[in-house]
């Protein structure tokens, strides 16, 4: 199993707890299905920023590089990526929700205790800037 994979299984049983101890309650204001999407996106974004600050004091306090490097990225992942990490926070999550969770906008917008308008916005947006970023770099 690599890293990610890792990860995702660590979320997802984070998110089965938090459910099972009644840290989050489904109310029926939304369909399961965005409530599950909302409890997995908050207990991810946990995990994020645990992961961050576990990996400032690895690095403040190693003493020994990493013996193995991961593979190398193609030249068009590393844009991608960066174009991605460009988007403000907002415009990357409905972007991430949207294709790769595949959820409708409006699931989307349940998700992340928005408009439904806002989720358009940021969406449209999203996409447009990283279509003129993607374009720029490719000059």
């Amino acid at each position: 199993m690599d890293r990610d994979a890792d990860a995702a299984a660590d979320v997802l049983q984070q998110s089965y707890l938090v459910i099972v101890e009644g840290g989050a309650r489904f109310e029926g204001r939304s369909s399961l299905k965005t409530f599950l999407f909302g409890v997995v996106h908050r207990c991810a974004l946990r995990h994020q920023r645990g992961r961050k600050r576990r990996f400032a004091l690895v690095q403040r306090y190693a003493a020994e590089p990493q013996a193995s490097d991961p593979p190398p990225e193609s030249q068009s992942d590393v844009r991608m990526r960066r174009a991605l990490q460009a988007l403000p926070r907002r415009q990357r999550d409905v972007l991430e929700l949207v294709i790769y969770a595949d959820l409708t906008l409006e699931q989307t917008a349940a998700v992340l205790n928005v408009s439904v308008g806002s989720v358009r916005t940021h969406y449209h947006r999203a996409k447009q800037t990283l279509r003129t970023q993607l374009e720029h770099d490719h000059e």
